[in-house]
């Protein structure tokens, strides 16, 4: 009798298998998928106006966190609780590199305090960058902030622009040299990729060039075309002075612009990311940031496989779905948007 019942639990155990996707290995490639988290950059001042209403509504797009870009004068202890209670993961925090420098005790407690794995280092002044008569100092700067970070069981990361990849003395990239100078245990990869574009590489092979260093993932989209006569950072407010309108630049939702999503998602589940943070830093197509990242989640759920019925047991194999249609110039069949040169649109 025992041994019929062992015989029985068998049968059962592959039959359960074979239901989803045939054995465990193959179910657990087909279901896994990357989360998605948003910069709260993106909706700035719909946080700076209803901060927990906002959160909710970020949840509610399908986003599985956030990354914070300030607290907008609420306590670590209640964004904690807030996240908590709307069932966000608070990822990471983008945290200005002065304020790491005059107070990184405070900035790690206050981060530690509300959940968060990472802290960033978002942007760089200009004397800081490559060429620049702080660029060395602010190499061992990072040095010192990822040690404190190491110890207190969080990890540093370095969120780039298209500046870092101008060329060292020694004939590298700035960001390589950073990289290659401050070792991984102490700073690790916060790639952009829309910079990373934007400076002429390929976002595909960057990602794969930091393979196991590259934990979070920026996804942004852009457009441009023609001459880059104005300064892309006015768009963002960080060069006062330079013209705001560039005809010639600018962001877009994920699928809506230049770059190859798919592609980056498929690279960054290769090379062992966590997460996957969505960013905008303007709207446009005359949208609201809330309608830029809520269209920027909808094409990631036409690249991402479903896969909650997978995970809930019922059988149900996961599948990818969507198509990546390519739409240059004017309307093409099965675009539902008229697109400039070089977009890629999820459908």
């Amino acid at each position: 009798m025992k041994k019929l019942s062992m015989l029985m639990m068998f049968v059962i155990t592959l039959m359960v298998m074979a239901a989803c996707g045939n054995a465990p290995k193959k179910a657990e490639t087909q279901c896994e998928r990357l989360p998605i988290g948003l910069q709260l950059y993106s909706v700035r001042d719909d946080m700076a106006k209803d901060f927990k209403g906002t959160l909710q509504k970020v949840k509610e797009m399908g986003y599985d966190g956030v990354e914070f870009a300030g607290l907008f004068d609420n306590s670590p202890a209640d964004v904690k609780a807030m996240c908590a209670e709307i069932g966000l993961n608070p990822i990471s925090a983008h945290v200005p590199l002065a304020d790491m420098l005059a107070d990184i005790d405070k900035v790690i407690a206050d981060y530690k305090a509300i959940g968060c794995e990472y802290i960033v280092v978002p942007y760089v002044t200009e004397e800081r960058r490559p060429g620049g008569e702080l660029f060395l100092q602010m190499v061992e700067e990072i040095r010192t902030i990822g040690q404190k970070c190491k110890e207190a069981g969080l990890t540093l990361l370095y969120h780039n622009h298209d500046f870092e990849f101008a060329k060292t003395e020694s004939g590298e990239f700035g960001l390589d040299y950073l990289y290659a100078n401050v070792p991984a245990d102490l700073l690790q990869t916060e790639l952009d990729q829309c910079w990373v574009k934007y400076a002429g590489q390929d976002p595909v092979e960057y990602l794969k060039k930091y393979d196991g260093r590259s934990p979070v993932v920026h996804l942004k989209d852009y457009y441009a075309s023609g001459e880059q006569k104005d300064d892309p950072y006015a768009l963002i407010g960080l060069n006062e002075g330079e013209k705001k309108e560039n005809k010639a630049f600018e962001f877009r939702p994920l699928g809506y612009g230049v770059q190859d999503v798919p592609a980056i998602v498929k690279t960054a589940k290769e090379v062992g990311s966590k997460w996957l943070i969505v960013e905008q830093d303007q709207p446009s197509m005359g949208k609201t940031p809330m309608e830029c990242v809520a269209l920027s989640m909808e094409t990631m759920k036409t690249i991402l496989p479903k896969c909650a019925s997978c995970e809930q047991g019922n059988g149900e194999a996961c599948k990818g779905h969507g198509e990546q249609k390519q739409c240059k110039g004017e309307k093409k069949e099965g675009c539902d948007h008229k697109h400039g040169e070089g977009c890629n649109h999820s459908h």
